[in-house]
């Protein structure tokens, strides 16, 4: 027999009791979750953390030959998945997904907004087409796919987003390796996005939160880590980067009962990055 927790609280005029065993907190079972940019890398892991909590999986990606092998390997491992190719930056492509996500699985929990890219240059010398793309797709493809899975959520009162920003939202980049102008302002957008979204919905029953990690091995830093990686993680009081798997917890905590109470929060995933 599992034992329960018992908390009893009062209001003001009645008691109540709570009765949930931690493990029914992080418990995604009979959820459904949209990951953007979930065809490999972070995405990828934060979409099977979500996975082994229980929830169905819509993976979205822009590229079919980087979709295609991503839900093939969640369904080889027994979890309910699909997947639908999108360009974020279209709201014609994001409301098909989240269309589909909803008569394939019945519904719409979870979405977690992770598809982003990036450009490295000189501030002066930004290619002004680049600064706009980047934008594009990390500020307003997450507000796309947020306001149309939204509006299912909303409909339902309940849900959850989970922005994907970057501590380059909370703090500028140092040399040496080019600027990221457009990836830190988006990302420091998309932080002050998460705040509106939580104050506006949050009555309604959604619970919107954004996850900043500092760096981890990807496609997005392959480049640039080799040239700041041993100085980097020199500042870092855990002093190291990010490992593969340590976004799994922080995506299921969020999309979970395990946060009930949490929402217009940025959590930085960083080793200690911003605190110093």
């Amino acid at each position: 027999m599992v034992a329960t927790s018992v908390v009893r609280w009062r209001d003001g005029l009645h008691w109540f009791a709570v009765m949930t065993h931690v493990r029914k907190l992080f418990d995604l079972s009979g959820r459904v979750a949209v990951v953007t940019g979930g065809s490999r890398g972070l995405g990828l892991e934060m979409a099977e953390g979500l996975a082994e909590a229980g929830a169905s999986l819509m993976l979205v990606a822009r590229r079919e030959q980087w979709l295609a092998p991503a839900v093939a390997e969640m369904k080889s491992a027994g979890f309910a998945c699909e997947g639908m190719a999108c360009d974020v930056t279209d709201a014609g492509q994001v409301q098909a997904v989240v269309d589909r996500t909803v008569e394939h699985f019945g519904g719409l929990h979870i979405l977690v907004n992770n598809a982003g890219a990036t450009w490295g240059a000189s501030i002066e010398e930004m290619p002004l087409e680049k600064w706009r793309s980047v934008l594009d797709t990390n500020l307003t493809g997450a507000f796309l796919f947020a306001q149309s899975a939204g509006r299912v959520m909303l409909a339902r009162g309940e849900g959850c987003v989970i922005n994907v920003a970057s501590i380059a939202g909370l703090k500028g980049t140092m040399p040496p390796g080019p600027s990221i102008v457009g990836y830190v302002a988006s990302k420091g957008g998309l932080i002050a996005m998460t705040r509106e979204l939580a104050a506006r919905w949050g009555p309604r029953g959604v619970r919107v939160n954004c996850i900043a990690p500092g760096y981890f091995p990807s496609r997005m830093t392959e480049k640039l880590l080799p040239l700041i990686q041993q100085q980097y993680e020199a500042g870092l009081p855990l002093g190291r980067i990010g490992r593969p798997g340590e976004l799994k917890g922080v995506a299921v905590f969020l999309a979970s009962a395990a946060s009930s109470y949490i929402t217009g929060q940025t959590l930085a995933i960083d080793g200690g990055d911003t605190i110093t």
